[in-house]
């Protein structure tokens, strides 16, 4: 053994298991350094994880051996809390930006504020029922941490689309309600704008399958001085055919867009839900919307023109695995592993408030943090076939401006003397036309242009964006290739297995896809949200298969499931500490993950483990 040369000593080693090589190791000082080897760690890392070879070393890591102790120990892996105080179906789960507290909404109807602490317990409880609302369905801070948005369902007819927004104050010692918005259709959800003002949505009919969609800019308090000083204002209006709509809003920081074409001009041509081009226009609109190289570089006019093109998944083969209960890895191009590091802190940094900002410091009459915007993106799911979301919108936020006192209208003699002139044009037979609203070209001018759609052929079910919202991560359920939609009313029969794609918001680009990825069994006309939640190291998601499912950001591969005894609807990392997860569940439960380094560190008794995807082979391949 002393004079076996060391090539010969390392494809012995790797034979072994890791923790056999470190027993090994402890024999003596050559076998200590054989087992300090990077290339070794290097092959435990590919042959454990099932990496692809071709995959490189994760930009600012150390070395192969400390990102195998990463995934090891940094992973949440462990049960450390399961808390039980829903008595209904968990729906979502969302951490507050310093990762002190974190908010569950439920069918029971209360919205729950816990402290992320271990054991988390409720700090603040909101009965919803209370103001007539069915149940609570999502929950968003603000940036300051000073604001709760919860957003929830009326009671109603069971197909009613009424919905509401409420704004809960955060403090030290209490919570109470600020204001409320009405939100039509529910699922547009809402999200925060600014540190003080949010979005919320309105849905007006205009003919048979035709309507538009309203976005609304409110302020996130009530106006008590005077009635004069307006609370909200129309943002955008969007048209919307075969009965669709505009969903789950999102806004994303993005610094890196150029100030300069700001108010460019949108393009004329269809509008976010106007009929699909013909495959060679398509082809061409690809082509031109592509951008530039992935990098935080200014976006030129052309990424910025409005344009559809569909998802193409050549680039990003499905393989076959033969552990069913695993789950596909994300299959990135070159270029995201290229621009991963660079990708870190260098967008939402800019546009971020201080996570140390008091309570008290907010002004409550009014705080304007419209004047001195981040440039931001739009984002919502939409269609333009069928009544189902299929198709994820962007839209470039120019220059807001909000009223500052409420136009009074027309006197009371001026309205009178309109009243008097439309009786007239009616008796002589020149009463208003109604415009045709199926002719877009007509009324285009009424409506604002989508700049960018990216059709993924599936029916959308979730949305997440990256720390530095950079990156947003889309679940969807695809449809059958190649469908032809021929009544807007019968959606296609979608997958019983969620995609998860990647486009990167610097060029409107997909740069990762991940093919039958987890489980989603109900039908097209009852499909619900899963929400999913990216941090910096991971993406995690959940699905109907009463697992949720946790994937590298890097790398690609899937590392855990967590089990729960129903569908898992939303999975939410703490934003300060990726080693703690919380998924939540139609089981009622939500449970609280750390890793085995962080259990470790403060002494938690754990309750479960999750299910490792790792290989545990005692005989290995070279």
């Amino acid at each position: 053994w002393a004079c076996m040369p060391e090539p010969v000593l390392l494809k012995i080693f790797l034979y072994l298991t890791p923790r056999e090589a470190l027993t090994a190791g402890q024999c003596c000082k050559r076998w200590n350094k054989i087992t300090r080897d990077d290339y070794l760690w290097k092959k435990y890392f590919q042959t454990d994880y099932k990496i692809d070879k071709n995959i490189a070393l994760k930009p600012g890591a150390e070395s192969w051996s400390s990102e195998y102790k990463r995934l090891t120990y940094n992973v949440p892996m462990v049960l450390t809390d399961v808390l039980t105080a829903h008595s209904h179906q968990v729906l979502h789960v969302s951490f507050s930006n310093n990762g002190k507290m974190f908010a569950t909404c439920s069918k029971d109807g209360f919205v729950n504020i816990w402290n992320s602490s271990y054991p988390s317990t409720i700090k603040y409880s909101h009965d919803m029922r209370n103001y007539s609302w069915k149940y609570t369905q999502y929950s968003q801070f603000n940036q300051s941490d000073t604001l709760l948005l919860v957003s929830g369902v009326h009671f109603g007819s069971p197909h009613s689309t009424s919905g509401e927004i409420a704004v809960f104050t955060v403090g030290q010692n209490s919570s109470r309600l600020r204001c409320r918005v009405v939100n039509r259709p529910y699922d547009i959800f809402g999200t925060w704008f600014t540190d003080q003002y949010l979005l919320s949505g309105d849905l007006n009919w205009l003919a048979h399958l035709i309507s538009t969609s309203i976005l609304w800019l409110n302020k996130a308090n009530q106006e008590i001085d005077s009635e004069h000083v307006p609370i909200m204002t129309t943002l955008y209006k969007f048209y919307n055919r075969n009965a669709s709509s505009i969903r789950a809003i999102m806004v994303a920081n993005c610094p890196w867009l150029d100030d300069s074409n700001q108010n460019a001009p949108s393009s004329t041509s269809s509008p976010s839900t106007s009929s699909t081009a013909a495959s060679a226009t398509e082809d061409a609109e690809e082509d031109r919307c592509v951008g530039n190289p992935l990098s935080h570089v200014k976006i030129n006019q052309n990424a910025s023109t409005s344009c559809t093109f569909r998802a193409d998944t050549s680039d990003f083969p499905f393989w076959p695995l033969d552990n069913t209960d695993y789950a596909s890895p994300i299959q990135y191009l070159d270029e995201f592993r290229k621009e991963y590091e660079d990708s870190y802190y260098e967008s939402s940094d800019e546009c971020d408030v201080d996570d140390d900002i008091d309570d008290n410091e907010i002004d409550e009459e009014e705080v304007d943090d419209l004047d001195n915007l981040c440039p931001k993106y739009l984002i919502f799911s939409t269609g333009s076939k069928t009544y189902t979301p299929h198709q994820v919108g962007f839209k470039r936020i120019g220059k807001v401006n909000f009223p500052r006192r409420i136009d009074p209208g027309p006197s009371l003699q001026e309205r009178i003397a309109l009243r008097e002139r439309k009786r007239e044009l009616e008796n002589s037979n020149q009463g208003r036309i109604e415009p045709n609203w199926g002719d877009y070209d007509s009324v285009a001018d009424r409506f604002d242009n989508v700049d960018k759609l990216i059709d993924l052929h599936g029916h959308i079910i979730g949305m997440g964006l990256s720390p530095d919202h950079r990156y947003l991560y889309v679940n969807s359920r695809p449809w059958p290739k190649n469908y032809v939609i021929r009544n807007p009313l019968e959606p296609p029969p979608i997958a019983q297995e969620i995609d998860i794609h990647v486009i990167d918001l610097a060029t409107l680009k997909k740069v990762g896809n991940m093919l039958r990825a987890h489980k989603a069994y109900t039908p097209n006309t009852e499909c619900f949200f899963i929400f999913l939640d990216v941090c910096d190291n991971y993406v995690a998601s959940g699905a109907e298969d009463m697992f949720a499912y946790l994937w590298d950001r890097y790398y690609g591969v899937c590392l855990s499931k967590y089990q729960h005894a129903d569908v898992v609807n939303s999975v939410a990392f703490n934003p300060k500490d990726n080693e703690m997860l919380v998924t939540t569940s139609d089981d009622y439960e939500i449970k609280v993950w750390r890793s085995l380094s962080k259990a470790k560190q403060l002494g938690i008794q754990t309750v479960g483990r999750a299910v490792e995807f790792k290989n545990q082979q005692k005989t290995r391949n070279r």
